[in-house]
């Protein structure tokens, strides 16, 4: 960091005003916002420092979250002291262990069934108390509208973007048909609190107790958003007699707690994880592109495959997606495919 950087000075000095002494923050991590985190280390204690630029990623949602999610017993940052208008954080330091970083094979089951355990507490949390206004407010609905502003993502930025492809008619109508069919499943499902990036680098691990981070995008939505998130995990693939089992027992778990219906036969559930799973991966590879292309982030471009992977694999056990699989295995993977070895080239 440096004089150029009058975001970082003006941190620095919030935070040499809070500890009335000189602070040397350390830059740690950004993540896929404009968020940037920093590690102020003290004589008994460190904390973590967040710059979020008001104007781009307010801060009033993370911080209502962090009080509603420490609540209901969730292991969240907790914040000390805020300046909503700077945009600035000071929060507890829950470490540098991402979830993903550890797994394997070995003990992959025990941290998934602890991590599927914290969606009960996740799901409970439909409001929170504003920090401006101290008012109770609902969180937002994944109402239909926001749905399909999450799936142009893939056709705006991947399709148009990055692979420039001009779509036919027929493929128009092939991938509205396509959508259409993943909405009707997303508002078809029961819906809870819903963290919406529940996954394995968002999932810090302290102590071998799992602590919760990135969540100020919560909403209410489908029940089974975050077990897919988790379960069809972009970062990482797990072998599927697993992710079947893991996907039972949060069926068992919704059933047992009354969060779908006591007469949901479990082929309906692995529906609606199935394409709740393939519309956020659909998502996720709009959303790698455009963190390349508008945020200058292309390190999520390396996610791309595995994500396409899943979508593929996943439409091809559903009748009326088989279309879209062929369609995807034509047209996208091998214009993907051209792209990446033209990037390696440069």
């Amino acid at each position: 960091m440096t004089l150029s950087d009058p975001r970082f000075l003006s941190l620095n000095q919030w935070l040499n005003a809070y500890f009335s002494c000189e602070v040397m923050p350390v830059l740690i991590s950004g993540d896929a916002s404009f968020r940037r985190y920093f590690r102020i280390s003290m004589p008994d204690a460190t904390f973590i420092a967040a710059d979020s630029p008001p104007q781009l990623v307010p801060i009033a949602p993370f911080i209502a979250l962090s009080n509603a999610y420490s609540a209901v017993g969730l292991t969240v940052p907790k914040v000390i002291h805020a300046d909503a208008d700077l945009g600035f954080m000071l929060m507890s330091d829950l470490g540098d262990t991402q979830l993903l970083s550890v797994l394997t094979v070995q003990n992959v089951e025990r941290f998934y069934r602890q991590a599927l355990d914290l969606l009960p507490l996740v799901a409970a949390v439909i409001e929170c108390k504003n920090f401006d206004s101290g008012l109770v407010q609902a969180l937002p609905n994944y109402d239909e509208a926001f749905v399909r502003r999450e799936l142009h993502i893939f056709t705006e930025w991947l399709l148009g973007t990055h692979l420039n492809l001009s779509l036919d008619a027929a493929e128009l109508q092939l991938l509205n048909d396509t959508f259409d069919r993943l909405v009707g499943n997303a508002l078809s499902q029961p819906s809870v609190g819903m963290h919406r990036d529940f996954h394995s680098r968002n999932l810090m691990l302290q102590a071998d107790k799992l602590c919760v981070i990135d969540f100020q995008d919560a909403v209410v939505g489908p029940v089974t958003y975050d077990a897919v998130s988790l379960l069809r995990d972009c970062y990482i693939r797990w072998p599927q007699p697993l992710v079947a089992d893991l996907m039972r027992y949060h069926y068992q778990q919704a059933l047992a707690l009354g969060f779908i219906p006591a007469q949901t036969p479990f082929e309906q559930y692995q529906t609606w994880f199935d394409l709740m799973g393939l519309q956020r991966h659909i998502k996720a590879v709009g959303i790698f592109a455009r963190l390349n292309y508008r945020d200058s982030k292309p390190a999520y471009m390396a996610d791309i495959p595995l994500t396409l992977t899943y979508i593929v694999d996943i439409s091809l056990q559903y009748p009326e997606l088989v279309p879209f699989a062929h369609w995807l295995t034509r047209r996208v993977l091998p214009a993907f495919s051209v792209s990446q070895s033209s990037s390696e080239v440069k």
